[in-house]
C-alpha cells in the first residue's frame, strides 16, 4: 500500500485516525472538522495566490505540466505538484524550484506548505520534511530545505527538512506497518 501524506497526517493524529482513512472510511457530520478544512483550503488558496502574483505566468505551472520537465525545470513554481516514488506518494502544495549556481550542478527544489495555525506544530514541519523524502527519493537527490507559509499575516518558517529525515522515515515505517497488518 503506498503512505500518503494525508496518512502520515492522520497518524501523527491518531494512528486508529490513520487505519480508518486507509481503509476509506471517513466520518461525517462533524461541523468544526468541515470548517477547519474548509479554512484550510481557503487559506492555501490565498496563500498560493500571493505566492504567484508576482511572477509571469509561464515561470507557473501546475502538477501535469511539471512532472515532465521536473529536472531540467524551467518554471519558478509548481502548484498542486503530486510527486511519487516508490510506495510513497504527496502533494505538496507549491514547489518552488532554485536555479543551478553553475552549469555542473543541478537545480534545487524546495516544498512549501499552508498551514492556517498561528504558530506551526512539529507535525506540520514533519509533513514539509515527508514531501522533502518523497521529492528526494523521486529525483535522486536531496531536499535540505522546506517552508511552512502560516498565519493570518501568511510569514514563511524555512524548515531544515534533512534534519528531520530521519525521524519521518520511523514514521513511514509504522505507517507502513500499521497497514501491513491491517491488509492481513
Amino acid at each position: 500500500m503506498t503512505v500518503t501524506a494525508d496518512l502520515i497526517e492522520a497518524y501523527l493524529k491518531c494512528p486508529t485516525k490513520c487505519f480508518l482513512l486507509s481503509r476509506g472510511e471517513v466520518g461525517a457530520g462533524n461541523a468544526y472538522a468541515d470548517w477547519a478544512r474548509t479554512k484550510s483550503t481557503s487559506f492555501r488558496r490565498e496563500g498560493v495566490r500571493r505566492l504567484i502574483a508576482g511572477v509571469a505566468a509561464d515561470k507557473c505551472v501546475t502538477s501535469m505540466s511539471a512532472t515532465e520537465s521536473l529536472r531540467v525545470a524551467q518554471w519558478q513554481f509548481a502548484i498542486d505538484f503530486e510527486a511519487r516514488s516508490h510506495n510513497l506518494q504527496c502533494a505538496c502544495h507549491a514547489l518552488k524550484c532554485i536555479p543551478s549556481l553553475g552549469r555542473d550542478r543541478a537545480a534545487q527544489f524546495m516544498p512549501i506548505r499552508y498551514v492556517s495555525r498561528n504558530k506551526p506544530t512539529r507535525d506540520d514541519k514533519l509533513l514539509v520534511a515527508f514531501d522533502g523524502v518523497v521529492l528526494s527519493e523521486m529525483l535522486d537527490r536531496t531536499i535540505d530545505n522546506g517552508r511552512i507559509i502560516y498565519s493570518d499575516h501568511y510569514a514563511a518558517l524555512q524548515v531544515k527538512t534533512s534534519v528531520l529525515t530521519d525521524d519521518v522515515r520511523r514514521l513511514i515505517e509504522k505507517v507502513g506497518a500499521l497497514l501491513a497488518n491491517s491488509a492481513s
